[in-house]
């Protein structure tokens, strides 16, 4: 049958990115001092694809992507898949990326109670020629207690839950587990989450925030200079927001760094 995709486009427009999205597919990843775990996942992938072109092929992505969803990717593992894709579609850079739910079993701080806490990851690989690289990301539920509020009133402060999201490069020859960044993210709020609270815990996780306040820059500020000094780490950024109780608004900060 005849190959359209292969057919001349005579438009002269080289096209940076063309793919798929919202690809659903289970996928299997290692993990931390734990057995594999599939999780449920969607996937961006795409190519660039030169102008003599008409077309790439759709197929191709998910016969590829087929293939890896077996293969217990640490993350970094990706780069594989994407030189496959890039290969098999003739191309000269990529993307591909992973988002997914991962669930980590947590303590309560004080009955020792477990239940599974959930967090947005993502895996990502970008790759132009010999260039690759690989970025990880998270989503991490916290609470923060305002230092200014607690500052001004006579007793109590108000506190709301705070969403820290983060996304760190590292060398290749380096691991960074979603649990240790998770870890790490958490330590920089006023408290973290639990997702299983009895009285005596309520009673702890309120008093630690009561006693950690942070604006949204002081949650900022601890996460960059952790990051800085996280072994392997090439570039970050953080994003820390705020869903404010007393405002109708989120207070938000911003941050962007390659660590040289």
């Amino acid at each position: 049958m005849k190959d359209v995709q292969n057919t001349q486009d005579n438009r002269n427009v080289d096209i940076q990115k063309v793919g798929i999205k919202h690809i659903e597919l289970p996928l299997t990843i290692e993990r931390k001092n734990a057995s594999n775990k599939v999780v449920y996942a969607t996937a961006r992938v795409c190519v660039s694809l030169p102008r003599a072109y008409k077309g790439t092929h759709m197929s191709r992505f998910v016969e590829v992507l087929n293939e890896w969803r077996t293969k217990k990717l640490l993350g970094v593992d990706i780069k594989g898949c994407l030189e496959k894709i890039i290969n098999k579609l003739h191309a000269q850079s990529g993307e591909l990326e992973f988002n997914f739910k991962y669930f980590i079993d947590k303590e309560s701080p004080v009955t020792k109670l477990s239940a599974p806490m959930c967090y947005d990851c993502s895996f990502e690989g970008i790759m132009n020629g010999d260039d690759y690289k690989f970025i990880l990301g998270v989503k991490v539920p916290v609470t923060t207690l305002c230092p200014c509020s607690k500052e001004i009133s006579q007793y109590g402060a108000h506190n709301q839950r705070a969403l820290i999201s983060v996304k760190v490069s590292y060398d290749e020859s380096e691991h960074i587990w979603l649990e240790d960044l998770i870890e790490l993210i958490e330590s920089c709020a006023s408290c973290p989450l639990h997702p299983l609270l009895k009285r005596q815990d309520e009673k702890f996780v309120t008093e630690r925030a009561y006693e950690n306040p942070k604006f949204v820059e002081d949650i900022l500020r601890d996460a960059v200079v952790k990051l800085r000094n996280l072994k392997g780490v090439k570039s970050f950024e953080v994003d820390c927001e705020a869903f404010e109780s007393i405002h109708n608004h989120s207070a938000w900060a911003y941050q962007s760094e390659v660590v040289k």
